[in-house]
């Protein structure tokens, strides 16, 4: 096994890598990483101090060598390393409209469900105080809204008559999206299906794949209970 995975569970950039590398077939290691604080190691390969890091052991075992940091970055290099089943479309403006969902579930997507709702909610917990319920209703009522407007419209859309964002196949894309809605699942619920049918059909249907349920099993061991945002 030459992949090792650095990372924590709960995080949903780590997710992405693991559902990438579970899609694929691929064999890896789960190695857990506390980074609060984050040790000195582990710095050493993660120059953004963030998790994911990947590292590939037929390249490098100590120090960075052989190692990747940033989810992103990672599921490019195992796409072009295991390229089968592809999850980077091969038509160049398919493409195109995959990274820029991947980007838009690892920037606005993640700020609103991690900043505005996990953060709020998880973080007091793992510290034994009360959650911050108010800043994460202010976010679920303003904040989400308009992103859940677009990615129905997405959905909606040509490219996304299939069920999945970008062509009739999972990819990048749908992986990356569905795994800040997964965030959001555990710990608040999905957004009202009446509303957003169409991405509350979506991430049922990518929460449900094989690849996504070892991480979910351990994230909803952590996270035993929801809070009712919408109450």
């Amino acid at each position: 096994m030459s992949l090792i995975l650095y990372g924590a569970p709960l995080s949903p950039f780590v997710r992405k890598v693991d559902v990438v590398l579970r899609e694929k077939g691929v064999a890896f290691e789960n190695e857990p990483v506390n980074i609060l604080p984050m040790p000195d190691w582990f710095k050493e390969i993660s120059p953004a101090r963030r998790i994911p890091v990947l590292r590939d052991t037929e390249i490098g075992t100590e120090g960075p060598d052989g190692t990747i940091a940033d989810s992103s970055a990672i599921c490019a290099f195992i796409e072009r390393k295991h390229p089968e089943p592809a999850l980077y479309p091969a038509e160049a403006y398919a493409l195109g409209r995959a990274v820029w969902y991947e980007e838009w579930a690892d920037t606005e997507l993640a700020q609103a469900i991690g900043g505005g709702i996990f953060r709020p909610l998880m973080f007091p917990r793992f510290q034994g105080k009360e959650p911050d319920v108010e800043t994460a209703k202010k976010t679920w009522t303003e904040k989400l809204p308009p992103l859940f407007d677009y990615l129905e419209g997405e959905l909606a859309s040509d490219l996304g008559s299939g069920g999945f964002l970008v062509g009739a196949a999972c990819s990048i894309a749908d992986v990356s999206v569905a795994c800040q809605l997964a965030q959001l699942d555990f710990v608040a619920g999905l957004p009202d299906a009446g509303r957003w049918p169409a991405v509350v059909a979506f991430a049922e249907t990518m929460i449900a794949r094989p690849s996504f349920a070892p991480n979910l099993a351990i994230c909803r061991k952590i996270v035993k209970q929801r809070v009712d945002l919408s109450a």
